[in-house]
């Protein structure tokens, strides 16, 4: 017993080291600059990077809407996506606490009544009486216990340990993927608005100039094929905001789904772009401080301990197995003198060792697949690393090429704009075709839907810059702080 003792302070199989963070100090090729480019619209401020500033669990109440606010509280209350990861954290840390049970002894109670006839004719009455009719009562405590000399149990509660941790990054990882599927289905709903609005004021102004050359074809200034050439152009812009409309339908049932109710339960909270205010403040992690931020990096390095300690599991495995086997109880003709007549005790005690000695390599075979499994989790865990600074490094391209798009976009605007009015004017006084106005009108219609499209995109590039980075999850004040386990059984 005092060399199992000894030997069970040590544990077969590699012990699991965390990988080291990747050895780059940035996501660009080239430095980031200080701010973005800004335009004089909404939405056009320019961001600053600010390296190493850490970022608040609620993230989204930086666009300042309460309206988004509550619509994400919604989610994070009635979404089932959060209970079901909740609810496979919990399994996951009941199978931990199930396999700690594996330290300590399992002992057994049993109580055996039984009544019996002795065959005469070929055996001597069993009881003492002589009589072949006789009762008998068995009372037993049984203990097993399998000391885990090698460390095998230890190695399988490790790897159980680092699938809860899996499952509570899973968690996060649902925490962030809702809230920012929140934050980007409230940005697009404002852009389609924003969209459908610029539409019905190029209607509104295309219908105008119809009416302008109505007025100079009963007056014989035009011929009525230009007449018809700006009606067919109305029709085409009238054709394009019934798609609109449809989107903007999907995306409120999208919105309705995310925060848990059915198509019909639409919410009251209707997004702008107006209504949202710009961080003006962005944050940039470290790439080494990036990893122990991502969700799904965590969760890859998570599977990849539990692979490590599997490795120990299956080594453990092809070690000899110990197993004590002590009993004990009472056995008696009359129950009421069980317990007072002597010689009704007995017991054993029995210790085996078990070494598999042919297996047609069945045991070797799975510690060589569990190696490979290691390997497996390796290579996932690099991809998913490079995954996530890829985002990072995508989030911030699209954060200044967006705020140079934006700019663009203001400046062609106004100058189509100040074309389509000059254009209108020409038109009244007869110094224009329909041609010149039909193509100021088409070239005005495209600067004004682009415009908002480069809005919408700066709040969309800030929120996938927020994910990319971790969404802050390790600040949430919505959720006491995780604990590794709950109780703590290993002796």
């Amino acid at each position: 017993m005092v060399a199992l003792s000894l030997l069970s302070g040590c544990a077969v199989g590699p012990d699991f080291e965390p990988p080291a963070a990747p050895e780059v100090s940035g996501y660009t090729s080239q430095p980031l600059p200080q701010q973005t480019s800004d335009a004089d619209v909404k939405g056009g401020e320019a961001q600053r990077f600010v390296q190493g500033l850490d970022i608040p669990g609620q993230w989204w109440t930086l666009f300042h809407s309460a309206a988004l606010n509550n619509l994400v509280e919604q989610a994070l209350k009635n979404n089932p996506t959060l209970p079901a990861a909740e609810a496979a954290l919990r399994q996951a840390w009941e199978n931990v606490y199930a396999e700690q049970g594996a330290f300590f002894p399992a002992v057994t109670v049993s109580f055996s009544p039984s009544r019996n006839k002795t065959a005469t004719g070929a055996l001597s009455p069993a009881s003492a009486s002589g009589n072949p009719f006789y009762s008998l009562y068995t009372a037993q405590v049984a203990v097993s216990y399998m000391p885990d000399v090698f460390g095998g149990t230890r190695r399988q509660v490790e790897s159980l340990e680092a699938t809860a941790e899996y499952q509570r990054f899973q968690l996060e990882a649902a925490y962030l993927t809702l809230t920012s599927n929140v934050v980007a289905a409230a940005v697009q709903e404002a852009s389609l608005r924003g969209q459908i609005a610029a539409t019905e004021e190029i209607i509104k102004i295309e219908s105008a100039s119809l009416d302008i050359l109505r007025k100079q074809f009963q007056l014989g200034h035009v011929a009525g094929l230009d007449v018809a050439a700006v009606e067919a152009a109305l029709a085409q812009a009238q054709a394009t905001l019934p798609p609109l409309q449809k989107q903007l339908a999907v995306q409120r049932d999208l919105l309705t789904a995310l925060i848990g109710r059915f198509p019909s339960q639409q919410p009251a909270e209707k997004f702008e772009l107006a209504a949202l205010r710009l961080p003006q403040e962005l944050p940039v992690s470290l790439p080494s401080k990036l990893v122990e931020q991502r969700p799904d990096v965590q969760s890859a390095e998570a599977q990849l301990h539990a692979a490590s300690a599997s490795i120990g599991v299956a080594v453990a495995a092809r070690l000899p197995q110990f197993t004590l086997t002590p009993s004990a109880g009472l056995a008696s003709n009359q129950i009421d003198t069980m317990f007072m007549t002597p010689g009704t005790a007995f017991w054993t005690l029995v210790g085996t060792v078990t070494q598999t000695v042919f297996d047609a390599g069945t045991l070797l075979h799975k510690e060589r697949a569990a190696v490979a499994a290691f390997d497996e989790a390796a290579a996932m865990y690099r991809s998913t690393v490079i995954t996530a600074l890829q985002n990072v490094a995508d989030a911030l391209h699209a954060v200044q090429s967006d705020a140079e798009t934006l700019k663009a976009a203001v400046a062609a605007e106004s100058a189509a704009f100040k074309s389509l009015e000059i254009a209108r004017r020409q038109l009244q006084l007869g110094a224009i075709s329909y041609l010149g106005l039909l193509t100021a009108q088409t070239t005005y219609q495209t600067a004004l839907i682009a415009l908002v499209q480069a809005q919408a995109a700066r709040y969309a590039d800030t929120a996938a810059l927020f994910q990319a980075l971790g969404g802050g999850w390790w600040n949430r004040e919505d959720v006491a702080p995780a604990k590794k386990w709950d109780i703590e059984l290993i002796p």
